[in-house]
């Protein structure tokens, strides 16, 4: 084939990165968002944060203006020269520059009782928000919590050996998951260690806090906390033994053969159960080890004058600005090596702070279409929740399901029924006998209502759950009842059923 010259027109979509930097921070959240702009803080010396109350005309920071050189800076850039107070290391000549900055500091001198650093790893002692407990204190582990016992608790060299392995054993609910057998291998056979010392080591680790402590499985750490109670508290001979004889019947609720056999009467089994119930299943989960994690919302809305105000908030980001100092430093018609490291450094900074303004109107947008959606929720609660779905959002604000998908992700919104995350508000629906649509937010809403008001001697079913939704018109199956109620952590109706 001879090789020819064809002109051909087409359409191409090109990710530049402008666009591949705007998508990335869209589907940010908050805290990723944030150590981004710290990063970006860091790395590129063009930008600067806009403090809050400060009056900075930044209004425009793509503005070519910025280019201009240092003899022709724009006004905006000589204007904050004049406002600035402390005098750039420029403006100084040697001599002054040579006694702000000493040759030698004392030894005994630190860095900032010399120089102000422009931030501090820990704040001044009278800010209100600083909690010095929560952010330098680790929490405590059960492990830890055992081995301060531990060490408190006289006992010879051998035990305490006998100890140690024994809590290495324990996991984090207080359940010993290795086996007497295996604790007994993992000692020095030199040492003589028998059976009956790890039994008896064994039973003072599990008279340790918290009560439990050291079980192999549930009856027996039932049993060592009612151990530890008073002995002279009601019924607490009736709670051991039914715990001991009876606890698979507990279980099943068969409330009509354990009265049979342990000879009580429907009052006194009531209370027996109750004290068993104030016990924990898992004690090792009272020691916690982990530090509180906090949401930060994105979006606030709140009712002003009968209507609904959206609002981003502006505690969660910080406003950035290009610094002009040194954007009045780049000089169009250089091409040195500074200066082109300074322009690009412009030109990126522009582009970050383009991004997140549209990072910032995009979540906007996205939230108030979520807000005009769902007004019955934030004025009525669940069972007021419309249907939704990415699509009817994406054609309210004109965008892509993929965009709205990234900009509901871990992102969220402060209301007064709570925080929740935006991907709470979209739900698929089910049909109504009258030919609308339910969500099924709204179901799961009713169906923890209707299991909160059943008769604790007869809990509904599944079918008769489907049977109360189909008489207010949602037409909901057997399985899909059952579906909703285990997404609200609610057993099935044999396992609901208690004493009055």
């Amino acid at each position: 084939m001879k090789p020819s010259l064809v002109l051909k027109m087409g359409q191409q979509l090109t990710m530049t990165p402008q666009l591949q930097q705007a998508i990335r921070l869209l589907q940010l959240s908050t805290l990723d968002l944030q150590q981004e702009i710290q990063e970006a803080l860091e790395s590129n010396p063009m930008l600067e944060r806009q403090e809050e109350g400060e009056d900075y005309d930044n209004s425009d920071p793509m503005a070519d203006g910025a280019e201009s050189g240092a003899n022709g800076a724009t006004s905006s850039s000589q204007d904050s020269f004049q406002e600035s107070t402390t005098p750039s290391a420029d403006s100084l000549d040697e001599d002054q520059w040579a006694e702000r900055i000493p040759n030698e500091l004392p030894v005994d001198t630190a860095w900032e009782d010399i120089y102000q650093t422009s931030a501090s790893s820990l704040p001044s002692n009278d800010d209100d928000e600083w909690d010095f407990t929560s952010r330098t204190s680790a929490g405590e582990s059960l492990q830890s919590h055992l081995l301060w016992q531990l060490n408190l608790a006289p006992m010879s060299d051998t035990d305490r050996l006998i100890a140690l392995s024994i809590i290495d054993g324990i996991n984090d609910d207080g359940y010993l998951e290795e086996s007497l057998d295996d604790i007994l291998a993992s000692i020095d056979p030199e040492l003589g260690v028998e059976m009956d010392e790890v039994e008896v080591v064994l039973r003072r680790v599990q008279q340790m806090e918290p009560a439990g402590v050291g079980a192999r499985n549930l009856r027996e750490c039932l049993l060592l906390q009612l151990r530890q109670m008073p002995a002279n508290t009601y019924l607490l001979a009736e709670a051991q033994k039914l715990v001991a004889d009876h606890l698979d019947l507990l279980g099943s609720r068969d409330y009509s053969q354990l009265m049979r056999r342990m000879k009580l009467k429907e009052d006194e089994l009531r209370e027996t159960i109750e004290l068993i119930q104030s016990l924990h299943p898992r004690p090792g989960s009272q020691i916690e080890s982990g530090e509180a994690e906090y949401v930060v919302p994105d979006v606030i809305v709140r009712k002003h004058n009968e209507r609904w105000l959206v609002e981003l908030n502006q505690e969660a980001v910080p406003r950035l600005r290009v610094n002009s100092q040194y954007a009045g430093l780049v000089r169009r018609a250089d091409s040195s090596a500074d200066n082109t490291f300074m322009r690009n450094q412009l030109q990126e900074a522009r582009w970050f702070i383009k991004s997140l303004q549209s990072r910032n109107e995009t979540l906007m947008k996205v939230a108030t279409q979520i807000v005009e959606h769902q007004r019955g929720f934030l004025e009525y609660g669940e069972e007021a929740m419309k249907p939704l779905v990415l699509h009817d959002i994406a054609e309210a604000v004109g965008m892509h399901e993929s965009t709205i998908s990234r900009v509901t992700t871990q992102k969220f919104m402060h209301t007064p029924r709570g925080i929740f995350e935006l991907k709470y508000f979209f739900s698929s629906h089910v049909s109504t006998s009258e030919g609308g649509e339910c969500s099924s937010t709204a179901i799961r809403a009713i169906i923890k209502k209707l299991v909160a008001a059943e008769s604790p001697k007869k809990p509904l079913s599944d079918s008769k759950i489907a049977g109360l939704l189909e008489a207010q018109g949602i037409q909901v199956a057997r399985r899909t009842v059952a579906k909703y109620r285990e997404s609200l952590g609610i057993a099935p109706s044999s396992e609901r059923k208690r004493l009055v």
